[in-house]
């Protein structure tokens, strides 16, 4: 793949923390577009994944759609319309919440607890894959991006 300057055909950044800002981007993006493409196989977007992976991590207890929202990778995500689209596919289902009408309790489905285990196999490979460091580099840029968000 190369540097960010090749890959985004530019000679060079104002400073290191441009050009790290713009590296990220640039990778999210990278990252977010190879990931569809290995969902698609299985009828599934990232962020769907991400919600079927909340509510396994759940252990059969319901959640409603704001602490999936809470909890999404992408805050900018649709938690409503995701939670849908997988009620569609018969992957989660919705329940009134007995306690409080207004709420809606989503759990996840025996088939989609089933698609989750298949989708992982590839997940796992497909960061194998993708991600060009070794396992030390890993734990290294770990730690740096999360002391970067503070």
């Amino acid at each position: 793949m190369g540097t960010i300057e090749e890959a985004i055909q530019q000679k060079e950044f104002k400073d290191p923390f441009n050009k790290l800002v713009v590296n990220l981007l640039y990778t999210h993006s990278y990252l977010v577009t190879a990931q569809s493409k290995m969902f698609k196989p299985n009828d599934i977007s990232p962020e769907q994944y991400n919600v079927l992976r909340i509510l396994r991590g759940q252990k059969g207890k319901p959640i409603t759609v704001s602490s999936i929202q809470d909890r999404m990778l992408n805050k900018m995500s649709n938690a409503s319309r995701l939670v849908e689209k997988l009620k569609n596919k018969g992957l989660v289902e919705r329940n009134e919440c007995p306690a409080d009408r207004r709420q809606v309790d989503i759990l996840i489905t025996e088939k989609g607890m089933e698609l989750l285990c298949t989708v992982e196999k590839s997940v796992e490979e497909f960061n194998q894959e993708i991600v060009h460091l070794s396992e030390a580099e890993a734990n290294v840029l770990n730690d740096l991006l999360d002391k970067l968000r503070g």
